[in-house]
């Protein structure tokens, strides 16, 4: 099974990509995660609902024409269901059963379109807190690569 997140984002902080790249490295041989880095739109100008919206709208278009075909999209959203390391192992067992690849859909400044949140296949929230989009790429990582953990009985998830 591969994994992918997509990213709304411009170029992240050494220290971002580092945190994510440490988690990759640790899954490369058993559970590839590919980020896929999506331009954001251009925000200059207004920052009227118009154009926020029309923001977010053009993401969205990038978006989904990242999409493949075996894609189980997760949309990852303030409102979505509040994930444990249990669940994502187990949705990530069922995943690899079904043959799917996930793909981690991380909206830009404004967030996701409300398109691609009602299409994803299901959407989760790894927070109750508002979080940076760089900040969330290291925590999925992290959380994947624990999850990974669990259904291997790797000892890095003591829990």
């Amino acid at each position: 099974m591969n994994v992918r997140v997509l990213a709304v984002s411009r170029r992240q902080p050494e220290w971002i990509t580092a945190g994510f790249n440490e988690y990759a490295r640790r899954l490369r041989g058993a559970m590839p995660i590919e980020l896929v880095e999506i331009p954001p739109a251009d925000r200059r100008g207004s920052n009227a609902v118009e154009q926020v919206n029309l923001c977010k709208w053009q993401e969205a278009q990038k978006i989904r024409a990242r999409y493949r075909q075996q894609d189980w999209v997760v949309a990852l959203d303030e409102r979505g269901e509040s994930l444990t390391t249990t669940a994502l192992a187990e949705s990530m067992s069922r995943w690899r059963d079904e043959a799917r690849s996930p793909a981690f859909v991380i909206g830009g400044a404004d967030g996701l379109h409300p398109e691609i949140i009602a299409a994803a296949d299901s959407r989760a929230s790894l927070s109750g807190l508002t979080l940076p989009h760089g900040i969330v790429r290291v925590i999925l990582a992290e959380a994947l690569y624990r999850a990974w953990s669990l259904l291997n009985n790797h000892p890095y998830h003591r829990a």
